[in-house]
């Protein structure tokens, strides 16, 4: 079985401009957690998620210092809390969503997919085509759907 086999063709995506408020109504209206974010030709730019919005009532969690011989030395991830900072000031799906993408071929096999969607704990994965346009999108929904079909 393939991606193009289960996969929701019907995808709702947004766009790196909209606001943050338009996404969390897109997300809510249509009942869905997250959407990739595609630039004018259709390719997947970003991924964007409700945990995303989530932050924008959250306070960034600063890595914890430790002082050794007068250096500062951060015992966690500097980056983390930039990219906290980045997403409680946003203000469009720019500022919110992750850039490194991690998507799938319309041919890819659903037990590949499977494995790729468990080691990164991702719960959506974009499908692509061959000139890297969006085609689809596959969810842990569509996965279970198709492991009760398989049963």
């Amino acid at each position: 079985m393939k991606a193009k086999d289960i996969m929701s063709a019907n995808v709702i995506a947004v766009f790196a401009e909209n606001s943050v408020e338009e996404l969390a109504k897109l997300l809510t209206d249509n009942n869905i957690s997250g959407a990739p974010v595609i630039d004018k030709d259709k390719k997947v730019i970003g991924i964007v998620t409700e945990k995303d919005i989530m932050y924008k009532d959250s306070e960034p969690q600063f890595p914890p210092v430790a002082n050794i011989l007068g250096a500062q030395i951060f015992l966690g991830s500097v980056k983390e809390y930039n990219t906290q900072l980045r997403k409680i000031l946003a203000t469009s799906v720019n500022d919110l969503m992750t850039k490194d993408v991690i998507t799938v071929t319309d041919d890819t096999d659903v037990k590949e997919i499977v494995e790729v969607m468990l080691e990164n704990n991702i719960n959506r994965v974009p499908v692509i085509d061959k000139d890297e346009r969006l085609v689809g999108i596959i969810s842990r929904a569509d996965i279970v759907r198709y492991m009760a079909k398989s049963m």
